[in-house]
């Protein structure tokens, strides 16, 4: 049966980020706003982050050649970019030939006015969105001049059908945010939105954390992906590397 899939698709998340410790920085402290200087398409990784993202490429070489990812897909934020890079020079990928595609689909959640609050700063300074997401809840909030997660689970359709068209029966590595791993596992499993979000509750997807689906031609007529392993940390805990999984700056309130 000819696939209209990739024959294996990995999503990850990025190893972590400048965003992820001045987060932690803002939440220890009491803080409503989070202290970055970059926009959050410009936050890079941490040096942690960048040694996860080294320890996740040399998990993905210790793979057959013909096992590792042909193609890379990833998030035009710094962050994402750098991750796939290191991945790439630690020698996880196919060969040097490995296309490394930016999608703008598979970018970080937008979250408008709401950006770089702490869940403390949202009440503070627009204690009506803080209502209206207790009302309407995270997954239909839409904050003025961001995202809800509806808003990125329709641009993720349209990448998925960018999936299928370009990248059918080949080895695919997607390099995202926590935002982007949790709607693409809504949409290639057809979740239901109490369903994600029970995910979501049962703990952050880690940085560097791996996801990744195999083609069953068994699933249906036409055959589906199948969830193999979610938010697997064995790469970074083999290398030693440490595992956080903290929100960035702009997601803090997601």
């Amino acid at each position: 049966m000819k696939s209209r899939w990739p024959s294996r698709l990995w999503i990850v998340r990025h190893g972590e980020s400048a965003g992820n410790v001045a987060r932690d920085l803002a939440h220890a402290s009491g803080l409503g706003r989070i202290d970055i200087a970059e926009r959050d398409v410009d936050v890079p990784l941490s040096e942690l982050g960048k040694q996860q993202a080294r320890a996740l490429g040399r998990w993905f070489s210790h793979l057959p050649p013909g096992e590792r990812p042909e193609v890379v897909l990833t998030s035009p934020y710094l962050r994402a970019v750098q991750t796939a890079k290191l991945v790439r020079n630690a020698g996880g990928l196919a060969d040097d030939t490995t296309p490394h595609c930016v999608d703008e689909r598979l970018r970080e959640r937008e979250f408008g006015i709401l950006d770089r609050l702490t869940t403390l700063g949202v009440k503070e300074h627009h204690p009506d969105q803080a209502a209206f997401r207790a009302a309407m809840g995270k997954f239909y909030h839409r904050p003025p001049g961001g995202e809800s997660w509806c808003d990125v689970i329709l641009r993720l359709r349209s990448a998925l059908d960018t999936l299928s068209l370009h990248h059918a029966e080949r080895r695919v590595l997607i390099v995202g945010h926590q935002v982007v791993v949790l709607c693409l596992r809504y949409l290639l499993e057809n979740l239901s939105e109490a369903e994600i979000l029970e995910i979501d509750a049962a703990g952050d997807v880690a940085n560097c954390g791996v996801t990744e689906y195999r083609f069953d031609p068994t699933q249906g007529p036409d055959g589906a992906l199948g969830l193999q392993i979610y938010n697997f940390l064995a790469p970074l805990e083999e290398a030693g590397a440490p595992v956080t999984s903290a929100p960035d700056a702009a997601v803090a309130a997601r």
